[in-house]
């Protein structure tokens, strides 16, 4: 038994000391301005900050049988609980107060990042361990939480000052290219978007949604 569980649990600290990297060097990356883009420049490095992990682990979960294995072995309730640190979307909220970001980006990113993180506890406690209505339900809140994410970074690039830019009228999003909020779609946003493949991968493995 020990030998079964020590597997799993070394992979956890290992992807745990990893994300702790894949920070350090996003902060740094930051912090050397290598997100911040000139105008009439599209945001790429940014936009590769924010695709490229997601989608390193997309095709880890598609082609790894090991890695779908740990996936599975993760705490559901855990990593759904994981999605409460959206409630970090108020921020943008409150630049868009101070007229630092547009609205047409600002209220959809804040508004659905809240939702997220607000219902992220209920979800986990009230959802996980029902019957299949709960776990319909479940994967639900997951899409909606990955589409938010998607829309989030789209309405992000339609409203830059770039030729990307084509909704950008007045305020644009440049504020999020600089520290500190550029730590969310170069950090916050590909990670979400990697616990929620994750999440998938774990419910579709599942056994916590059998009726009791």
């Amino acid at each position: 038994m020990s030998i079964t569980l020590a597997a799993p649990a070394r992979n956890s600290a290992l992807a745990a000391w990893l994300v702790v990297a894949w920070f350090g060097a996003v902060l740094t990356a930051a912090a050397a301005g290598v997100f911040v883009t000139s105008s009439g420049v599209p945001p790429v490095a940014i936009g590769v900050a924010a695709a490229g992990p997601p989608l390193a682990v997309a095709g880890a979960l598609a082609y790894s049988a090991s890695f779908r294995a740990w996936a599975r072995s993760l705490d559901l309730r855990f990593l759904t609980m994981l999605q409460m640190w959206r409630v970090a979307g108020f921020v943008f909220l409150a630049f868009w107060a101070v007229d630092a970001l547009p609205a047409g980006f600002a209220l959809p990113a804040g508004i659905g990042d809240l939702i997220v993180g607000l219902t992220a506890p209920f979800v986990a406690v009230f959802m996980i361990g029902r019957g299949p209505a709960a776990r319909i339900a479940y994967i639900g809140w997951t899409i909606f939480g990955i589409l938010d994410l998607i829309t989030a970074v789209t309405l992000g690039i339609l409203h830059s000052d770039s030729p990307l830019g084509l909704l950008a009228h007045g305020s644009d999003t440049t504020v999020v290219t600089h520290l500190p909020l550029s730590l969310i779609p170069a950090f916050g946003v590909p990670l979400t978007l990697a616990i929620h493949a994750i999440t998938l991968v774990n419910v579709a493995g599942s056994t916590q949604f059998k009726p009791r």
